[in-house]
C-alpha cells in the first residue's frame, strides 16, 4: 500500500490557503451584516433627500405647471440663465453676501471671547454658558418677532437706546423702511442668536487644551495673552475652521428671521436667495424658477466654502 504524504510546504500552503478562505467568508459575512444595518438609513436618505433633489433638478430644466393636464415642456437651463439675469435675485445674493460678512466675525469674536473667559476660574461659570446658551435653543419664530417688536415703531427699544442713549440719530429711525437699517436689525438678531453656538464650539476646543503646555508658557514667564496666542489659538485651528465653514454656510441660507421680519419687503429690497426662492414657489406658483435660484445658491454655496476650507487648510499648513 502507498502512503501519501506532503512536504512541510506544501502543508503550510494548505494551511495558508484554507485559512484565506476562512478569513474571506467571515468577511462577507461581516460585510453583509454592516450592509444590512445601513440599508435601512440608506433608503430613508434616498426617499426623504436624494429623489426629491434629483426631482428638484428636472423641475429647474421644465417650464412646469401645477395646472393638472397641462404639459411641462423641456426648457433646458433657460431659468438660471433669467435668475443670473434677475436683478432681484442679484440683489438677494448681495444681502445674504452682507448678513454673512457681518454676522461670522462678530459671532466667531465674540464666541471666542466668551469662551477664553468661561474657560477659566470664573465665578459662576456654569450658570453663564447656560445663559450665553439659551438664545441658541429659543424658537426663530419667537426671537424673530421679538426683534421684529424691538425695532418696529418709532417708540421702539431700538429707537430709545440710538436716539436717547447713544445719540446716533436725532430722530426716530423707521428701521424697516430701508434697505441697510432693515437687513441691520435681521443682522444683530442673527449675530446675537449665534454666539453662543460658536461659544459652545471653541469651549469644547479650549478644555482639550493640555493643563501641562499652558503651565509651561505660564513658567516660561508668558501671560495670559501669550499664552492664548501661542498656545491655545493654534491648538484649536480645526475648530476655528469648521466654525467659520458652518457660519458661513448658515449665513447664506438665512430664511426665518427675513420672512418674518420684513418679508424681503420693502419692494424686494431686503430678499435673500431663500425668501426670493420661496415667494417664486409659493405666492406665485413659479416651481420651476424656485428650483433654479435654490440651485444656484447651493452652487454659491459649495463653491465658496470649498474655497473657504482650502484658504483655511492653506494657513494651517504654513
Amino acid at each position: 500500500m502507498t502512503v501519501t504524504s506532503q512536504t512541510p510546504s506544501a502543508a503550510v500552503r494548505a494551511a495558508a490557503e484554507g485559512w484565506r478562505r476562512a478569513s474571506s467568508s467571515r468577511a462577507r459575512r461581516t460585510a453583509l451584516a454592516g450592509w444590512l444595518f445601513v440599508l435601512p438609513g440608506f433608503a430613508v436618505y434616498g426617499l426623504v433627500m436624494l429623489y426629491p433633489a434629483v426631482q428638484t433638478v428636472l423641475l429647474s430644466l421644465q417650464d412646469w405647471t401645477i395646472v393638472p393636464g397641462q404639459e411641462s415642456p423641456w426648457v433646458g437651463l433657460a431659468n438660471y440663465a433669467e435668475a443670473l439675469q434677475d436683478p432681484v435675485f442679484l440683489r438677494s445674493l448681495v444681502n445674504a453676501a452682507a448678513y454673512t460678512a457681518f454676522t461670522v466675525p462678530l459671532q466667531v469674536v465674540i464666541g471666542l471671547f466668551l469662551a477664553v473667559l468661561l474657560d477659566g476660574y470664573l465665578p459662576g461659570r456654569v450658570l453663564f454658558r447656560v445663559l450665553f446658551y439659551l438664545p441658541v435653543v429659543s424658537s426663530w419664530v419667537v426671537v424673530s418677532l421679538l426683534f421684529r417688536y424691538i425695532f418696529a415703531s418709532d417708540d421702539s427699544l431700538a429707537n430709545s437706546v440710538v436716539v436717547n442713549l447713544l445719540h446716533l440719530s436725532g430722530s426716530n429711525v423707521a428701521w424697516f423702511q430701508q434697505r441697510w437699517t432693515a437687513m441691520l436689525a435681521i443682522a444683530l438678531l442673527g449675530t446675537w442668536k449665534g454666539i453662543g453656538w460658536s461659544m459652545l464650539i471653541f469651549l469644547a476646543a479650549l478644555t482639550a487644551v493640555p493643563v501641562e503646555l499652558k503651565e509651561a508658557a505660564a513658567l516660561d514667564g508668558a501671560g495670559a495673552v501669550r499664552r492664548f496666542r501661542y498656545v491655545s489659538l493654534p491648538a484649536i485651528r480645526s475648530a476655528l475652521s469648521v466654525v467659520f465653514i458652518l457660519l458661513f454656510i448658515g449665513g447664506f441660507n438665512v430664511f426665518i428671521s427675513v420672512q418674518l421680519m420684513t418679508g424681503g419687503g420693502p419692494s424686494n429690497a431686503t430678499q435673500v436667495p431663500l425668501t426670493y426662492m420661496y415667494q417664486q414657489a409659493f405666492d406665485f406658483l413659479d416651481f420651476s424658477y424656485g428650483s433654479a435660484v435654490s440651485f444656484i445658491l447651493t452652487g454659491t454655496v459649495l463653491a465658496l466654502s470649498a474655497l473657504q476650507y482650502w484658504w483655511t487648510r492653506r494657513r494651517e499648513a504654513l
